[in-house]
């Protein structure tokens, strides 16, 4: 079986988004572990359901450490591996740090496919790595009948810089960097509804990183951040209302989408990970009644290997968003941070 053959997102059993476990079913989970004496060094833990935990050494460095890992999205499995990379590395910019090593995880049925799928996968990886100026330093396989791969990251930050999904101030405005609707693509690829060039869109959406939004970034005060992923753009605005204490204001007119997205939803290529994320977050976000249910599952789609959603002083947003476009990042206005309704969206129309 030759590499550039095999259909990669037909080999999950999930299907096209590589969705996490729902919101509501890890919230579950982790509510159920018992409570850890705490820790004065662990800047950021599991309290506001961040994108990866922040551990001090000193007064002037501290650690980053996330892990992610997914089944094919996409079949070509070099992409693959370039989308799992982005998206693992996501985290380390979301929390204002600097990625420096990665391990590599992976499950591959190593008997009954072409060796060169996962040697592809892993070099598509490794140069996504070498993009990000980080290290890779080893990892884990095991056998498996199902394919997955990702990493376990490591980046360093200073103590004093950490940005968190929990610090968003009334009167801030929402920036996103990258548009959405990957996880209804993604699930069309494995229906065969996107061409060639759609393809090639969405794949390059995944496989961008976030590095030169996080440099932006780095150069504002900016109050509040997190990575649009798997919980999509509603899940995850919604950890950062709830952990910063503050409502948010949504226009959908400013969310960019990628293009055929609302007729693939309206066809029926719409993911369960999309669907249950649109269940988790309905009783706390009032949407304007204007927007039909496809408009609410597009803004509550399964992202794998999104943007940054920015919460940023009203007086620099603008200053922000335009240095971000002129670097060539894809970023947008979506909204603002409200003193009203305190962990809660509105969505408007525009």
């Amino acid at each position: 079986m030759q590499a550039d053959k095999i259909k990669l997102t037909s080999l999950s059993s999930k299907g096209g988004c590589g969705c996490k476990i729902g919101p509501a079913d890890l919230a579950q989970v982790i509510r159920a572990l018992p409570q850890t004496a705490p820790n004065p060094d662990l800047l950021v833990g599991l309290d506001t359901s961040d994108d990866a935990g922040v551990y001090r050494l000193s007064d002037e460095l501290a650690l980053v450490q996330t892990v992610d890992f997914f089944t094919p999205i996409v079949d070509d499995p070099y992409s693959f591996g370039q989308i799992a990379a982005a998206n693992a590395i996501s985290d380390i910019y979301a929390m204002g740090g600097t990625p420096l090593t990665v391990l590599n995880i992976v499950a591959f049925p190593i008997s009954t496919l072409d060796k060169q799928i996962l040697a592809d996968i892993l070099l598509g990886a490794a140069d996504k790595v070498k993009e990000a100026g980080a290290t890779l330093v080893g990892g884990h396989s095991i056998d498996d009948k199902e394919p997955k791969f990702g990493m376990a990251v490591t980046g360093l930050v200073h103590p004093g810089k950490v940005r968190t999904n929990a610090g968003a101030k009334p009167g801030d405005k929402l920036i996103l960097t990258k548009p959405i609707g990957v996880g209804i693509l993604t699930t069309s690829i494995k229906k065969d509804q996107l061409s060639d060039a759609e393809v090639a869109r969405v794949t390059s959406v995944m496989a961008t990183l976030n590095k030169t939004a996080a440099e932006v970034m780095s150069r504002y005060e900016v109050n509040a951040c997190t990575d649009v992923t798997g919980f999509g753009l509603m899940g995850h605005s919604l950890e950062m209302a709830k952990g910063s204490g503050v409502g948010l204001r949504i226009a959908k007119e400013q969310v960019p989408v990628l293009p055929r997205v609302r007729e693939l939803a309206e066809n029926g290529f719409v993911p369960g990970g999309t669907k249950n994320n649109f269940a988790h977050v309905e009783p706390s976000v009032t949407f304007a009644p204007e927007l039909d249910q496809i408009d609410r599952w597009i803004l509550c789609d399964a992202v794998t290997s999104g943007g940054l959603l920015i919460a940023a002083p009203a007086d620099q947003a603008e200053a922000l968003l335009d240095d971000m476009r002129k670097a060539g990042v894809e970023a947008s206005l979506i909204g603002e941070a409200l003193d009203e309704h305190p962990g809660q969206i509105e969505v408007t129309v525009r």
